[in-house]
């Protein structure tokens, strides 16, 4: 990993530090400033990594979603999730047609329609179709995110997870103590997951003792 690198993943590393601390200790002010750094700290460090530009798109609507969420009016919470849809349609896009198990899509359904149906009387009647509109498309993308491996696999999963419980809390459902810490917990492990998971999968490890590729000549293609 290049200086570059570390940097950008330690500054996001610290401002996550500061984000999960500051919900703990009740400090809204170092929440509101250490929220909107995180993905686009990420995104930095993706891209110093070589990232797919789609793991960049996705990441930086991801950060708008943040922000959005950031305001306390409906209008933005639609625009947020919004964003983040796009940011799931983008990691849709990066996972292609990659293999992955008809059993783990089963139970991403299961999944997806028994919590619909649970939440769906509490929930804000003008909420109900937009929520389970994106949940679908949020159980989508951490379904095939295992078509990456277990980093990217484990990072959908806790997507999904972060945004159940926000909707539990929309649905005025009993709550974890500090649930915004829990709820920022997971978002930020999901990210940084998925993020490790297409990097890892947009540069495969050459196997040990194995012959370095042969250079591709002037204004040639490789085969594949």
């Amino acid at each position: 990993m290049n200086t570059p690198s570390r940097l950008l993943l330690g500054a996001f590393l610290l401002a996550a530090a500061t984000d999960l601390g500051s919900l703990l200790a009740g400090a809204d002010t170092g929440h509101l400033i250490a929220k909107p750094l995180l993905l686009p700290l990420l995104a930095a460090f993706a891209a110093t990594r070589g990232a797919p530009r789609l793991l960049v798109a996705a990441l930086l609507f991801g950060w708008g979603g943040d922000v959005f969420l950031l305001l306390d009016a409906d209008w933005a919470f639609l625009v947020g999730m919004g964003s983040f849809a796009l940011g799931h349609v983008c990691y849709l896009v990066l996972f292609g047609r990659r293999r992955t198990s008809p059993l783990l899509g089963g139970l991403y359904a299961l999944a997806l329609l028994g919590t619909v149906v649970a939440l769906w009387p509490d929930l804000p009647a003008d909420l109900r179709v937009p929520v389970a509109c994106y949940s679908l498309l949020l159980a989508a993308m951490a379904y095939r995110a295992s078509s990456l491996g277990v980093l990217a696999g484990v990072g959908g999963a806790l997507f999904l997870l972060s945004d159940t419980l926000i909707a539990t809390g929309i649905a005025d459902w009993p709550q974890l103590p500090a649930p915004d810490f829990w709820v920022m917990l997971t978002y930020i492990a999901a990210q940084y997951l998925l993020t490790a998971g297409a990097l890892a999968a947009a540069t495969p490890a050459t196997a040990p003792g194995a012959p370095a590729p042969a250079p591709t000549p002037a204004g040639g293609r490789t085969a594949g």
